[in-house]
């Protein structure tokens, strides 16, 4: 599961959808704009829908998740986005797509009209395997397997790479000093591109009034420049921000440089550098440098998978890398960035790896290697002997007495059973209210506290006024003291509507009578 928690435009989507996403972007002016791909393949889309930035072939906003039909199964590799805003992306055939705004060819289909739904980007490209792509404010770039690089959009400070400022319509080859090389690594600033070669050079080219090219002026450039500064250094990666520039070396250093009005350089001050500057890490060795061409925000990770971040941290210049508690680069953005977009594709770790609650969670009611199961009207529940002694004092104590590969249970329900053992291996129970108080019952005739305590959470959620006299009994039933206080107090601001209730009409004799006693000590009855 990819923990997308920190993005607040995900915070409408109910868990299980949540549980399924595998891929994610967001984007836009306010991170108001968001994809998503599912375990199955399945590519959705949420947001404002400026420009048609969605895919959905409208420019209707939407709160709740869409699906563009063109996009599943599509297996996306990589994905990037303009401030149009546009997006493009790669997928594993190496195909590119291209939607939303348009109106300097950013989407490389000839045209300067905005598309509403993912196209196929063909011309010179449909011999070639796309593996990355990269957008600036209103350009794109994308990367083959040839470690070719193409571009078109918006030139006016070169960045298309062309030798000229007119725009392109459609992806042109970026040659030039380029020609015969092969790319490894691309990114794109505002109004600038960047690419790294299997050598350890790196180019390059565009919009350089803020030194962001590292070539030690300010002039654009249109067409790739070597940074003859870091001869001999064998950069690996290189990410951009709005107008500066991060590159990750082999040995783990960092150097930066471009525009620093907000420390964003994370030289300890805020002037710009129009050459590389080495950043001091504390002589910890980086494996990730992070940034974004809508922002003013940086940050790495260490070796040991610490993460630091510096400039724009949420209105602060932050002029100095700043070590944080957070586990990864994306979390720095979501929380700090203006606006906090993603910085790239956010993806689960190829080997998907399983964490011991995920991984119990996933065995529960598996019966591969289960070595007990519960009959539970002639339904079977498949357990392991080991984790319900260590869970359960009831079972350790049961299963110490018997070897039994089978044990039949008659005086609860199958679902109310299985709710119980499920929240044994996942600390959560998985009822809707009106059946849990059931597992109320069984959690009292099992002592097992929190239990109890989460039962009563759930059955609050689920009163109301038809069921209030319902669960006031249950609760008194089961000496659920915090649920029979709500469960009263709840009858008396509604007590009209309850006392019309049939619950209320079969209500047993001795409660009835206790009611209305407790009831007129809270003056219920006063005129």
């Amino acid at each position: 599961m990819l923990d997308v928690g920190k993005w607040p435009v995900f915070a409408l989507l109910p868990p299980e959808e949540l549980r399924l996403i595998r891929q994610a972007c967001v984007f836009g002016s306010a991170a108001n704009e968001a994809l998503y791909v599912t375990v199955n393949d399945e590519v959705f889309a949420l947001g404002t829908n400026c420009s048609g930035c969605l895919g959905l072939g409208d420019l209707q906003s939407t709160i709740e998740p869409r699906r563009i039909d063109v996009l599943c199964g599509k297996k996306i590799v990589s994905l990037s986005y303009g401030t149009g805003p546009h997006v493009v992306i790669a997928t594993a055939d190496g195909e590119v797509f291209a939607w939303g705004h348009n109106g300097y060819s950013q989407l490389g289909n000839g045209t300067t009209n905005h598309g509403l739904t993912p196209a196929l980007v063909s011309t010179n490209l449909l011999s070639k395997r796309v593996t990355e792509v990269a957008c600036g404010s209103h350009h794109t770039i994308a990367l083959t397997t040839d470690g070719e690089v193409y571009a078109w959009g918006y030139n006016n400070s070169g960045q298309v790479g062309s030798g000229s400022t007119a725009n392109q319509p459609t992806p042109r080859r970026v040659s030039s000093c380029l020609q015969n090389k092969v790319v490894v690594n691309i990114a794109c600033g505002q109004l600038c591109s960047m690419a790294v070669l299997d050598n350890g050079e790196i180019y390059g080219w565009g919009y350089n009034c803020n030194g962001q090219l590292g070539l030690g002026n300010n002039g654009n450039q249109q067409t790739p420049c070597r940074i003859a500064a870091l001869q001999g250094v064998n950069i690996i990666q290189v990410a951009c921000g709005y107008a500066h520039t991060l590159a990750l070396t082999d040995e783990g250093l960092i150097y930066a440089w471009g525009a620093n009005s907000y420390g964003q350089l994370g030289t300890g001050n805020k002037s710009n550098q129009a050459l590389p500057t080495q950043i001091n890490t504390d002589k910890e060795r980086m494996v990730e440098v992070a940034a974004c061409h809508t922002s003013h925000t940086s940050a790495a990770k260490t070796q040991s998978g610490q993460v630091l971040m510096w400039g724009q941290c949420r209105g602060q210049a932050v002029a100095s890398p700043h070590l944080t508690h957070f586990s990864t680069t994306d979390d720095v953005f979501a929380c700090f960035a203006t606006p906090a977009v993603t910085w790239h594709l956010l993806s689960v770790d190829s080997d998907d790896y399983l964490t011991v609650a995920q991984s119990l969670k996933k065995e529960f009611d598996s019966p591969e290697i289960s070595d007990l199961k519960f009959l539970v009207d002639g339904k079977c529940i498949h357990v392991h002997k080991a984790l319900l002694k260590i869970r359960c004092e009831h079972f350790r104590a049961l299963l110490n007495e018997t070897d039994e590969d089978a044990i039949e249970i008659h005086q609860f329900s199958y679902l109310v059973y299985r709710a119980f053992l499920e929240y044994l291996y996942t600390d959560t129970i998985n009822l809707p209210p009106e059946d849990a108080i059931g597992l109320l019952d069984l959690a009292t005739f099992y002592r097992e506290t929190r239990l109890k305590r989460l039962c009563q959470e759930t059955i609050k959620r689920g009163i109301s006024e038809e069921n209030a006299i319902t669960l006031l009994s249950a609760a008194v039933k089961y000496e659920a003291r915090d649920l029979e206080e709500f469960c009263f107090k709840f009858c008396i601001n509604h007590l009209t509507a309850v006392t019309q209730t049939q619950a209320f009409a079969d209500m047993d004799h001795d409660l009835l009578k206790n009611f209305i006693s407790k009831a007129s000590r809270y003056g219920a009855f006063k005129n």
